[in-house]
């Protein structure tokens, strides 16, 4: 993550593009932020045709996607979704985010998951409203804080508590989930196994769709699901995290125990 040139703050690309053009070709000296370390190199910018000052890097401004907010912890104004992190598209590692949104997004389209082709949610954010704060992106999920929690339409009688890993058990669970706009309901699935030992990555449960309605929606567990809390028992056990490509009604889900502990370390 860049984080100055020639000690002057870079927030966004717009900001290195202009100071790399005020450079006029003179060496300048780069300060970037990679897996938690400082560095400093000097790069001399090159003119190019249409008489601009290039560094030869591809800089990525922001990411965006759709996807679940898993649960809303009221007394912090916290929340955790995705249960994954946001990867890079092409390294394929943790984005070191400086700062992010949380915002509504429309659900324009479902594309059913088959085998070998996951299916997907697609949305816009085209009318977008800012509801909140990203602070961490994790192997667990991302974590922030809400600030306008009028549109996540939450009813707060509906409050959960959180499962204890040896209450979860194989069988029968709910997730609930949002497919339609302003629409939250709950779908069965089954528990297919549990890895009660699992306390560094998010598939601590293997488990497969049968609600029949879902299956008929969406194929199975699709992007856009991850997220989605897994309810057992009146207890919130879990979320969504990935799907097996090869077979679309089943995935993998994270302890919402090890969502919890995230949340509580984010600074």
């Amino acid at each position: 993550m860049i984080v100055s040139l020639d000690e002057q703050a870079i927030t966004c690309t717009a900001d290195l593009i202009q100071k790399v053009n005020k450079s006029k070709g003179k060496e300048i000296n780069i300060k970037y932020v990679r897996e938690g370390s400082e560095h400093n190199a000097e790069i001399t910018p090159i003119q190019t045709s249409a008489n601009e000052y290039k560094l030869g890097l591809w800089v990525r401004d922001a990411a965006a996607g759709v996807g679940t907010i898993t649960y809303y912890e009221p007394s912090t104004k916290s929340f955790a979704a995705l249960g994954h992190g946001i990867l890079d598209i092409d390294t394929e590692k943790l984005i070191n985010i400086a700062n992010g949104e949380i915002v509504t997004a429309n659900i324009l389209s479902i594309v059913k998951g088959e085998k070998g082709n996951p299916g997907e949610i697609r949305g816009t954010i085209a009318s977008k409203n800012t509801i909140g704060k990203v602070s961490k992106n994790t192997n667990l999920g991302i974590y922030g804080t809400i600030d306008d929690i009028s549109k996540l339409n939450i009813d707060t009688s509906n409050e959960l508590e959180v499962a204890l890993r040896n209450e979860i058990k194989t069988g029968k669970a709910k997730i609930l989930c949002s497919l339609e706009n302003g629409v939250r309901e709950e779908y069965e699935i089954e528990i297919k196994k549990i890895y009660k030992n699992n306390n560094t990555d998010n598939k601590s449960m293997l488990i497969e769709v049968t609600d029949e309605k879902l299956l008929e929606k969406t194929g199975g567990i699709i992007q856009g699901m991850s997220g989605s809390p897994i309810i057992q028992d009146g207890k919130f056990i879990g979320a969504v995290t990935h799907v097996l490509v090869n077979n679309p009604k089943q995935g993998y889900a994270v302890f919402a125990d090890m969502m919890i502990k995230e949340m509580r370390e984010v600074d």
